[in-house]
């Protein structure tokens, strides 16, 4: 693991002291910390003015209980949570998780990540993330409906079109989202539909919010690839999950030219040497709610589902971890780099462990981080908020146009900033760099606060 520099011992020491056994957290903050060295060096002014300590300590951290009654008349207890890290750029913005792992410590570390994910995008607005313990899987729709209504009873006081804006992430989609604003709605007796993102194409939406994260990660690794001179035609390319994020990433390599060939839920993952059927997948996963093992099963002869072992085993040249954090681990990394893997960014949130981002970087494969590569969605929802603030509603390819010039400019601010602070080609120390010193100056021309 890099170490830190001498400045920045004492701010991780105290996050670790102030929020003990939030290990996810923990990484997320060091991570950051340790891209920045040159930076306090060459600004003190960051140091001085206590701006990193500041910037790891949320601005208010929410928890409250979410009580439900079933369709078998039992009352459920689940616990909710909105962490509203950081507001020096913009309304807090960052989506709202429902699953079972949730608790406050992966709500912060995805909180932290998003203050850079979102000042990145070059767009006003900072970062928070929420949600809840709560599992839709195997709901019926009146349960999370139930569940929605009594989640918002109480976030509603905290949120607004200039306060905090949720969307969607793991477990919440559209149908949670409609369930969350019409509480929203009749609560307020406001239709503010600036306040959450993600929404139906009918009441509010965004065209291209669906599949923006995903296509965002591939218009990202497309400028890495333009970079160095190349592009995905007749890459092989495999794609871990099967949720938003991976299905629309594995559309735009192949509409690119590249052939994604395995993909994976939590049980088990297909290869499809023919290239994954998108549409197919799309079907399984988005309107039957099935599994890898039922698309395997209706693809045929081509696909095979494996339901041991790790996807990374498939040699691929471009890797697109895109399921949870931390499932790409070293001994993946250790694969992957023998199988001749030249790229790996990261669709989803911190989905490769620290010792695995360390031998990818150091075997000098092109490593790129969720902060920049997967900042499409949120772009995508400050577009959303852009056309509820207008009352407009734009076009999908002038949507899709927008995206990608926002990707197109995370991806050149990533290489100048990396080039600027002695690590040329490095997008971790760019990432990490843009995203901090943009929201930094803001804190600092606001004053203590």
């Amino acid at each position: 693991m890099s170490t830190l520099d001498e400045h920045l011992i004492p701010v991780f020491e105290e996050v670790v002291a102030r929020n003990p056994g939030e290990t996810e957290f923990h990484q997320a903050v060091r991570e950051v910390l340790e891209s920045l060295g040159p930076v306090v060096a060459k600004h003190p002014a960051y140091v001085n003015g206590e701006v990193l300590r500041r910037l790891c300590e949320p601005e208010r951290q929410i928890i409250f209980r979410v009580p439900w009654v079933d369709d078998g008349g039992r009352i459920q207890l689940n616990r909710g949570f909105r962490v509203e890290f950081n507001s020096a750029l913009g309304p807090f913005k960052g989506g709202l998780r429902f699953h079972p792992s949730v608790y406050l410590g992966i709500v912060k570390f995805l909180g932290f990540e998003q203050i850079f994910k979102n000042s990145l995008t070059g767009l006003p607005i900072g970062g928070a993330k929420g949600g809840s313990d709560f599992d839709p899987k195997g709901r019926s729709d009146a349960e999370v409906m139930r569940f929605c209504q009594s989640f918002m009873t109480e976030l509603y006081r905290h949120i607004g079109e200039y306060t905090d804006v949720p969307a969607g992430d793991i477990g919440v989609g559209g149908r949670e989202i409609g369930y969350l604003f019409g509480q929203y709605k009749r609560i307020t007796n406001r239709y503010e539909s600036g306040t959450l993102t993600g929404k139906g194409l009918g009441w509010g939406g965004a065209r291209v919010r669906t599949e923006a994260t995903g296509y965002g990660t591939v218009f990202f690794v497309k400028e890495m690839l333009a970079a160095r001179g190349d592009s995905f035609d007749g890459k092989r390319v495999v794609v871990s999950g099967s949720g938003n994020v991976a299905i629309y990433a594995i559309e735009k390599v192949q509409q690119r030219g590249g052939r994604v060939i395995a993909c994976s839920d939590s049980g088990g993952y297909v290869v499809d040497e023919t290239g994954i059927d998108v549409e197919l997948l799309k079907l399984v996963k988005n309107e039957h709610r099935g599994r890898m093992s039922d698309y395997a099963e209706r693809r045929g002869a081509t696909a095979r589902f494996v339901s041991a072992g790790s996807i990374w085993e498939v040699p691929c040249e471009i890797a697109l971890p895109s399921a949870t954090q931390n499932e790409l681990n070293g001994t993946d990394a250790r694969r992957l780099i023998a199988n001749g893997c030249g790229i790996v960014a990261e669709g989803a949130n911190m989905p490769t462990t620290p010792e695995a981002v360390d031998f990818l970087r150091h075997a000098e494969v092109l490593f790129a981080p969720g902060k920049a590569v997967n900042a499409g969605g949120v772009a995508t929802s400050a577009l959303e908020m852009q056309q509820n603030a207008s009352r407009d509603s734009w076009s999908f390819g002038y949507t899709e146009a927008r995206l990608e010039e926002i990707m197109a400019s995370i991806h050149q601010r990533c290489l100048e900033t990396a080039d600027e602070y002695g690590s040329p080609g490095d997008y971790v120390v760019g990432a990490n760099i843009a995203g901090f010193t943009q929201v930094a100056d803001a804190m600092l021309a606001l004053g203590v606060i």
